[in-house]
């Protein structure tokens, strides 16, 4: 009972994260076409091209969708996880030194969120910090071929998204509909 509540809690847990960093990349790359963040500014690449960092805020939004991706998708969660580290870290300096109220804290709550997931997958990061290998038990789901191609069809249907959203916002929304959903379903195959 235990397991599988923790499980729950593991996997909803990356679900939001995913689903948080998903947005708000998504919102900074359809800045002008109104993606739905749930935090963040979208209008961080403007605010930071003033100080020649546009192309900065840029990759910090796919960054934001590829690793919101990893999480949401919960294939690559653990990998997700890690990644989602520096992002945070990186996010809180910003906010520190801009002096933002409240959200410092709201990044040291994600981080918090994040800090579960890696323990919750401690087994699976103990090769990089001892000699042993990682005992099988950690590898409950093994990985297909065809799941990971699916997967990365989802991933290519989001990221091309934002290119479609010139020519028509509904069918980029679309787009990025069905590339999560195909994320979410190769656990399945």
């Amino acid at each position: 009972m235990l397991k599988s509540l923790l499980r729950f809690g593991y996997s909803s847990t990356a679900v939001f994260l995913g689903l948080i960093f998903f947005t708000s990349g998504m919102a900074k790359i359809f800045w002008a076409h109104r993606f739905p963040g749930i935090i963040g500014p979208p209008w961080l690449e403007e605010k930071l091209a003033a100080y020649d960092l546009g192309l900065f805020a840029r990759f910090i939004a796919y960054a934001q969708v590829l690793i919101g991706y990893v999480l949401v998708s919960l294939r690559f969660t653990t990998l997700g996880a890690v990644a989602l580290v520096p992002m945070l870290l990186n996010i809180l300096m910003v906010t520190i030194s801009q002096h933002w109220q409240g959200t410092p804290y709201v990044i040291a709550f994600l981080l918090i969120l994040n800090a579960y997931l890696l323990v919750y997958d401690y087994q699976k990061l103990l090769p990089f910090f001892t000699e042993q290998p990682a005992p099988l038990s950690a590898y409950k789901n093994p990985r297909s071929v065809q799941g990971t191609i699916i997967w990365c069809l989802g991933l290519a249907c989001v990221m091309s998204c934002a290119t479609v959203s010139f020519w028509s916002s509904t069918p980029a929304y679309v787009l990025a509909v069905v590339g999560l959903l195909l994320g979410w379903a190769s656990n399945w195959r």
